[in-house]
């Protein structure tokens, strides 16, 4: 094993993983390092194209309007970068409606929030494009290592001192995105786990080390080797799954103005969500929980889009054409690792993105969270750079930041969990089912809904939903039914609370 030599006292950062969340950590740590080293699995591809590793890159992503804020703080003009990549910027309710079970959500015209719609190639391009040339302005030196692995952490249970690395020798496509969630190439895993002898390895020492390797993130495992307890680990999985296909609109029929989302509720497990991308393309993707898993034929998909709790999207299929084969992808659970709790990270260590907390990916929150955890690290480092615990410090509002949407995925996501998931606390029960009440009203009702996206898009604490004027309207105001179709009126914004 070779040491790769640094030089005395320089403030050195490694991240393990080089997909969004790593190249955020990269944008958060410049300036305040001497040098960084990204280590990345994949070797990127040219242009904005599909890798093989990243199953769930096919599927929906949308960037919320809390994630808009912190990516522009962090990598300022990037959101308008996404729009002119061909990006659509949906206003929330306006140009994305939601079907509930009493019916269709009324289009507000709030102008508070909207989520940017793209596929995952152009969000992973551009985010990177801009990190790198963000580097090449700083003080902070910066190497991307692709087609390497992080083999394990160097340093002891109190203090880790840098990444054990070796080259992937030509495997680079069969990656783990560093915010991708799909599961580790099994294929490549540490030989010591396999008790096979070792390929040349070296180490990269450093002051920091930022784990944003994803949902596969093997640190619990690396701790163990440390002489460290794996965190604290929770898991909710409602048995979701999704296949997706790009189509573009042959004519007027099959581009609405508006995007429209049809998702599960009980009595109706299946659901879609229909909106518009780059190129003039629209993405759908079909959902199901256990047993109602959607089909990846061409046929079965379309017949599966039919069986939803509303025909309106199944009726745009004869005014498209395919541009795409149908993906499939399982990996949905949600996972919150607690590294945030007292001495649940060593010094030197800081846990970032889907290696931290992952979600149902069909709530389109993990690269929102992502963006405001890098923002988290920035401003703590701000406070006073890197310092005696500041990987406590930072690793508790990283944790801070993903509270919102951890609480909306697991309320929404419980009740369809199986087993000793399924099991809540008194006190979460009584969460869920006012959100779930919360929600509903939310489609209808003006002043619940505004505070409900606030919150929903990661700009405002959950605690904003149980503020005593709106738990008055959400538990004392009768239920109301929506339109039978989607709404093609455009109502102006309300008072909100």
């Amino acid at each position: 094993m070779r040491e790769t030599a640094g030089a005395t006292g320089e403030r050195h950062a490694v991240v393990i993983g080089g997909g969004l969340a790593g190249m955020l950590a990269v944008t958060a740590l410049l300036g305040y390092v001497d040098a960084v080293t990204v280590v990345e699995r994949d070797r990127y591809p040219a242009g904005h194209t599909f890798r093989k590793g990243v199953p769930q890159a096919r599927h929906l992503h949308v960037f919320l309007t809390g994630g808009q804020h912190a990516l522009e703080e962090l990598l300022p003009g990037t959101v308008q970068a996404l729009t002119d990549a061909g990006a659509h910027t949906l206003h929330l309710p306006r140009d994305l409606v939601t079907r509930t079970a009493a019916g269709w959500q009324r289009r507000f015209d709030e102008g508070r929030h909207t989520c940017v719609s793209v596929t995952r190639p152009v969000i992973d391009g551009v985010v990177r494009d801009r990190a790198l040339r963000a580097a090449a302005g700083s003080t902070t030196r910066l190497e991307v290592l692709e087609a390497t692995e992080a083999v394990g952490l160097t340093g002891d249970a109190g203090q880790v001192t840098g990444v054990r690395v070796r080259a992937r020798g030509g495997r680079g496509d069969g990656n783990r995105d560093g915010n991708s969630g799909e599961p580790a190439d099994r294929g490549t895993s540490d030989p010591a786990d396999r008790g096979t002898p070792h390929p040349a390895e070296r180490i990269i020492p450093a002051t920091l080390v930022v784990d944003a390797s994803g949902r596969s993130s093997r640190t619990p495992q690396w701790y163990a080797r440390l002489g460290r307890a794996a965190p604290q680990e929770e898991t909710v999985d409602s048995g979701i799954a999704y296949a997706t296909r790009i189509f573009r609109p042959t004519g007027p029929a099959g581009a609405p103005d508006i995007g429209v989302n049809v998702p599960g509720w009980p009595g109706s497990p299946r659901g879609a969500v229909y909106v518009p991308v780059e190129d003039g393309n629209w993405l759908l993707t079909a959902a199901g929980i256990r047993g109602h898993h959607p089909p990846t034929d061409d046929q079965g998909f379309a017949d599966f889009t039919a069986t939803i709790g509303d025909p309106y999207i199944h009726g745009l299929l004869p005014h498209v054409e395919p541009v795409s084969p149908v993906h499939g992808f399982r990996d949905t659970s949600n996972r919150r690792r607690h590294y945030e709790r007292p001495g649940a990270v060593p010094e030197g260590f800081i846990v970032l993105g889907d290696a931290n907390c992952t979600f149902n990916p069909i709530y389109g929150q993990g690269m929102s969270v992502a963006a405001l955890g890098a923002r988290a690290l920035r401003r703590t480092l701000e406070s006073g750079g890197l310092r005696p615990g500041f990987a406590g410090e930072a690793q508790r509002a990283v944790a801070h930041a993903a509270d919102a949407a951890w609480i909306a995925a697991v309320g929404a996501d419980r009740p369809y969990a199986s087993g000793p998931q399924a099991r809540a606390g008194l006190r979460e029960r009584l969460t869920t089912w006012y959100v779930q009440r919360l929600t509903a009203r939310a489609a209808f009702d003006p002043v619940v809904g505004a505070v409900f996206r606030d919150v929903f898009c990661l700009t405002a604490p959950p605690s904003r939903l149980t503020s005593p004027r709106l738990a008055l309207r959400v538990l004392l105001l009768r239920p109301r039914a929506g339109p039978g179709t989607p709404p093609s009126s455009v109502e102006p914004p309300r008072r909100t609370a």
